[in-house]
């Protein structure tokens, strides 16, 4: 049984407050308690209150998600996974403080994060004789891990650019297009009537071109990914301005990181104006959460569905928490967000007692999985195949595998959850976020030892792995199953 946990969120506290104007006496008021007893919930002196989280649902229409999960679990769970380096020789700070850093002096934690991050690229660096040691630019963050890292901390919802995306489907019928006119009809005559730009389609190796005034888009392509390009194509050149603006206030430190970054922004405003946040999030929950049915609705891929639900956090109008994650055929994870408790490994692969490794074993299946994480946090998970053709022969297809994926909490609102047990304890697999981390003493798919464990080797005897990990807190290693012969 999972233990209910304290919740600290003052950081939170502070920014409804300050988002409503209000001073620390009127909202105290607001709430219905006293100031002091408010002043030490955003310092994080004390928990906030279930009646504190009533108030600010009915008062302010704050979301409980919006507290319990955000941008403090997040640097929790990488600092935790980055404290596990070697480098850092001497026993891992508890758990509290690690919370505690991260809801206090989040600047701080970001800041080691990039630190770590820039020793890391060092050591890699070192170890392949790269060129770019020389460089003065050489501990600097990868461009695209900067992007990463900048739509993981928004919870992968850009509220600006998503509601510029919501008007622009509204107005064109981009959203839900009527039968004689089609999305890429739609994006076409847009682009005509503002910008006298024509779109025609050519067998083209690029899925889009912008050139003298004309847009090809390769027709090759699917219907859906051909009004997805032109929709990337609208926002550069419609919500041009909007684009720089929110790019201007994300601060990167590399031209190429914001170029990158510019790209991704023209990219999630395409998948928002395919899937529009009010009404796919109403068609969501009246289809619960089928993913299927909503691509067919919406005439868009599983892809696109399964990546939309876990960008559903505008403030106010939550859905479901989801995580998202797209793995390639090494198990490299090239798609990651999380809206829940659940953080994906930052670097290497994730756990391979997950279910969305095993989609590539049944292509075309939907795959449901109950697990359990070792802090005891239980998630339904969906995995399924995703495959791109290529369009030739000298063009491959490309192969992945999605996973998307809630706590159990909300098993009532998901359609794969009807028939699963979810009360029994042995329904759950038990998962890690990788194994360098993870603490799990018997797990047979176990790769390495976790970093910080202390390992034995027993030449007399053969278990699942040739060595045992010593438990925390200093007690004798956990014993294993034998192998079976």
């Amino acid at each position: 049984m999972t233990r209910a946990r304290k919740l600290y969120a003052g950081v939170r506290l502070r920014e409804i407050r300050r988002e409503q104007g209000l001073t620390q006496a009127a909202y105290a008021e607001a709430l219905g308690i006293s100031l002091s007893y408010l002043n030490q919930m955003e310092n994080n002196h004390r928990p906030v209150s279930a009646a504190v989280v009533i108030a600010l649902s009915e008062r302010f229409g704050v979301n409980l998600s919006t507290l319990s999960v955000g941008e403090s679990q997040r640097l929790t769970a990488d600092m935790r996974e980055a404290l596990a380096d070697p480098v850092f020789d001497g026993a891992t700070p508890p758990a509290a403080d690690l919370e505690l850093a991260a809801t206090n002096a989040p600047a701080l934690a970001r800041a080691f994060l990039t630190l770590h991050r820039a020793f890391r690229q060092r050591g890699e660096r070192l170890a392949s004789l790269d060129d770019a040691l020389g460089r003065e630019d050489a501990l600097a963050p990868q461009p695209w891990e900067e992007v990463r890292d900048f739509f993981h901390y928004c919870d992968n919802y850009i509220d600006a650019v998503d509601r510029a995306a919501e008007s622009f489907a509204a107005a064109t019928g981009f959203g839900r297009p009527d039968p004689g006119r089609d999305r890429l009809q739609a994006a076409a005559d847009w682009l005509a009537d503002r910008h006298g730009i024509q779109v025609r389609l050519a067998d083209a190796p690029s899925l889009r071109r912008l050139s003298e005034g004309t847009l090809t888009l390769s027709s090759r392509a699917s219907s859906a990914t051909r009004a997805f390009q032109a929709a990337v194509q609208v926002a550069l050149t419609s919500y041009g301005e909007l684009i720089e603006a929110t790019l201007d206030l994300a601060g990167f430190g590399s031209e190429e990181a914001r170029e990158i970054c510019k790209i991704g922004l023209a990219n999630y405003f395409a998948g928002a104006a395919v899937l529009p946040y009010a009404a796919f999030q109403e068609a969501a929950e009246e289809q619960r959460h089928d993913i299927e049915l909503l691509a067919d609705r919406f005439g868009c891929s599983i892809e696109q569905v399964a990546h939309r639900l876990s960008t559903l956090q505008r403030r106010g109008a939550q859905g479901v928490p989801f995580w998202f994650v797209r793995v390639d055929q090494a198990g490299t994870i090239t798609k990651r967000h999380s809206a829940t408790r659940l953080q994906f490994a930052r670097y290497g692969s994730a756990c391979p007692l997950w279910n969305v490794h095993q989609a590539f074993e049944t292509p075309g299946r939907l795959l449901r999985q109950l697990a359990e994480t070792p802090d005891g946090v239980r998630y339904i998970s969906l995995a399924r195949d995703v495959t791109k053709p290529g369009g030739g022969f000298r063009r491959p297809t490309r192969r992945y595998a999605i996973g998307l994926g809630c706590e159990v909490k909300f098993a009532d609102r998901l359609v794969y959850a009807d028939d699963l047990d979810l009360a029994s304890p042995a329904s759950y697999e038990p998962i890690g976020v990788s194994c360098r981390i993870c603490e799990r003493a018997d797990c047979h798919q176990r790769s390495v030892p976790p970093l910080k464990a202390a390992i034995a080797v027993d030449h007399s005897r053969r278990d699942l792995l040739p060595y045992s990990l010593a438990a925390p807190s200093g007690r004798s290693p956990r014993e294993k199953p034998a192998e079976s012969a």
